[in-house]
């Protein structure tokens, strides 16, 4: 059995799952998502619980059934609670601001980068109380759309390696390289 699959998924108040073969929808305070998922599976409520069964011991069956208890585990988490992702900006002048709903990066090219939110995406900028670099927050309830947002930011200015500098993730470990050393001694090369 599926250590993962064989957990049952609590359903907070004011959540509401509605299921039939091959399609769940989850509607909670902050939305309603819907999704796909195995007709194969079975899923059944119980007193506050919704339980995610397999019909045999076959391994797609196998491999399906934590993945499916999962993915709605994340569905019934997202419109109760939400999900975010937080995404540090380090280097010197590097800018973040929110401008009618969309993300204005600058960070180093000519241009300001523009960042189109993603359906059901918002974002949110801030300062660090230490460090003063600005701060943005990715806000939504679909676990799987807001990685992606956060995904598409940090590839305009990944982190470099030398001095750190670019978009990264909040309590990303960034591993530095030591730069050129020069030649001791002042002298040129043929001389």
């Amino acid at each position: 059995m599926s250590r993962i699959g064989k957990k049952p998924i609590p359903i907070p108040p004011g959540v509401e799952v509605q299921w039939e073969p091959g399609h769940i929808t989850v509607k909670g305070p902050l939305g309603e998502l819907s999704k796909q998922i195995p007709a194969e599976i079975l899923v059944r409520r119980e007193d506050g619980f919704l339980m995610v069964e397999r019909p045999s011991d076959e391994r797609n069956h196998r491999a399906l059934h934590g993945l499916t208890r999962t993915l709605i585990a994340n569905m019934v988490e997202g419109v109760s609670k939400g999900y975010q992702r937080v995404l540090e900006v380090v280097g010197v002048g590097y800018r973040a601001q929110v401008e009618g709903g969309r993300l204005s990066l600058s960070v180093g090219y000519a241009q300001p980068k523009v960042v189109e939110p993603l359906p059901g995406i918002t974002f949110e900028v801030g300062q660090d109380v230490n460090t003063r670099m600005p701060r943005v927050t990715v806000k939504g309830i679909d676990k799987e759309t807001v990685g992606q947002q956060a995904a598409v930011i940090r590839r305009i200015r990944p982190p470099e390696p030398y001095k750190g500098m670019g978009i990264r993730y909040q309590g990303e470990r960034i591993r530095r390289k030591a730069g050129k050393s020069g030649k001791a001694g002042g002298k040129g090369k043929g001389k």
